[in-house]
């Protein structure tokens, strides 16, 4: 999850910029960057860390310049660093985007072959790229962005510039949020409300599939392939404490109905449905090496430890393999038996739980094999693991846990086929029916969600009640 902000119009795009960046850090914080356009050429400054240090770079480096766009981000392909963060620039085009694309290794490899050059390890910068090669040979930018965006698959939404067309801004959307606000002959676009509230209240909501194009202070939406919309402003008149909160009471309702989002981001191109299989690009084990795994051992804390016993009864059920789960204050000082053939793995939200990382350590210590399942890209615990699943919950405000869990146990799903595929204990159509069983899982997350009212109702009837005894059994 990552913060988008675009603007067009005749002030100066960098304060508008790097206010609605300040209003979108929730959504991401391991780096930012804006780029603009003026004397006909695009400029970018990027930094690493925290928006505070964007904002100190611009004022040793000011960018000036009326169309431009913004980002602050939160790593999915790529780790924290200034080559990583957006924008990306390709030629005369500069990207911004949150969300995944699927295909991108694929798509980076068929334009290496065209002679293209890339600098970063992201995902975003095939998109750069893509629209300028589809420049070389189609020279309408538009139809070359449409071309280009025929080519991805996953979710994203994008904003870019060519400094070709300084006063032309184009964004675009398929499964990441975003929204345009209309100002006077002024423009703006962003990942959300809060951003842009400032400066406009009519907004236009993007659906899936759809496209704008600012220029020449008007604009109009059409699909993605180019059928144009007629689209309708909404008057929003949130205050803005509501607006950061989506129109939620509180970051926890918040979260909890970005649920599905979570779930199908962290699954978002790493599914084999023909092979039954799953792509975990950054686990670092071969099948071989999978195979060999006699024991497993789960170490967490918290809401982790929860998520640890579930994959329990997943790994175990499915692949045959004896699992113990294990609270990782207890487990770095009780001398644990862990050999060689022994997967320990760990399991942390932030990758800084310091309990789990001297579990870590002590695992290491003793030969074990070891592996993460973390939610932020090149942290202490991914970085000292030997693989990883990374998460795809994004930055969690609320403390009581909701999207970290539910993509936890997405992971472990997730481990689980590709450790039986690995060892034979899941043949492909076994693998074939779990994959399409997750696949399931974003929707019917959704149709929970949609009883929010008789939940409600619920939790009123019973609100007064001192003492809840709940039964359970498995993997309730």
């Amino acid at each position: 999850m990552c913060g988008i902000v675009g603007y067009c119009g005749s002030q100066e795009a960098t304060p508008i910029i790097l206010e609605g960046l300040r209003k979108l850090e929730y959504r991401g914080y391991d780096s930012a960057g804006i780029a603009t356009i003026a004397h006909g050429e695009t400029t970018v400054r990027r930094s690493e860390g925290k928006l505070i240090n964007l904002e100190n770079l611009l004022r040793e480096q000011p960018l000036e310049g009326s169309t431009g766009i913004g980002h602050t981000r939160w790593a999915t392909h790529g780790r924290p660093s200034e080559i990583n963060a957006h924008p990306h620039k390709a030629g005369t085009v500069t990207v911004v985007h949150n969300g995944i694309i699927e295909n991108y290794l694929q798509l980076r490899e068929e334009l290496k072959q065209s002679g293209h050059t890339f600098k970063s390890e992201t995902d975003t910068e095939v998109i750069a790229h893509l629209v300028e090669e589809m420049l070389r040979t189609e020279p309408d930018y538009e139809k070359a962005v449409r071309l280009a965006f025929a080519r991805l698959s996953g979710a994203y939404a994008v904003c870019i510039l060519n400094e070709l067309e300084p006063q032309v801004l184009i964004a675009a959307k398929f499964g990441s949020p975003m929204v345009v606000g209309l100002g006077n002959e002024e423009f703006f676009v962003a990942s959300d409300i809060p951003a842009i509230l400032a400066h406009t209240r009519e907004m236009v909501f993007m659906e899936d599939g759809e496209m704008v194009i600012f220029k020449n202070a008007d604009f109009n939406f059409s699909t993605i392939v180019g059928v144009p919309l007629e689209k309708k402003p909404r008057h929003i008149d949130w205050s803005p404490l509501m607006a950061e909160k989506g129109g939620y009471k509180h970051f926890m309702l918040k979260e909890i109905h970005e649920q599905p989002r979570a779930v199908r981001d962290t699954i978002a191109g790493r599914l084999l449905e023909v092979e039954g299989d799953v792509y975990l690009e950054d686990i670092n084990f071969s099948d071989r090496q999978l195979a060999a795994i006699k024991r497993i051992v789960i170490v967490a804390c918290g809401t982790s430890w929860h998520a640890a016993l579930m994959g329990k009864f997943y790994i175990e059920g499915y692949c045959r393999i004896p699992v113990e789960v294990d609270i990782a204050s207890e487990f770095r000082y009780r001398n644990p038996v862990v050999n060689e053939d022994t997967l320990v793995m760990v399991i942390s939200q932030s990758g800084e739980t310091a309990d789990t990382l001297a579990a870590l350590r002590e695992a290491k210590s003793r030969g074990a094999m070891n592996m993460a399942i973390c939610n932020v890209v090149d942290s202490s615990i991914a970085r000292e693991s030997t693989g990883v699943i990374y998460t795809h919950a994004g930055p969690e405000i609320g403390v009581a846990s909701t999207k970290a869990f539910v993509t936890q146990l997405t992971a472990l799903y997730l481990f689980t086929i590709r450790l039986g595929r690995a060892s034979c204990a899941i043949n492909s159509t076994a693998g074939q029916h779990m994959i399409a069983a997750l696949k399931k899982m974003p929707a019917l997350l959704e149709e929970v969600l949609n009883l929010s009212d008789t939940t409600e109702k619920i939790a009123k009837k019973y609100m007064n009640a001192r003492d809840f005894l709940y039964l359970g059994r498995g993997k309730n």
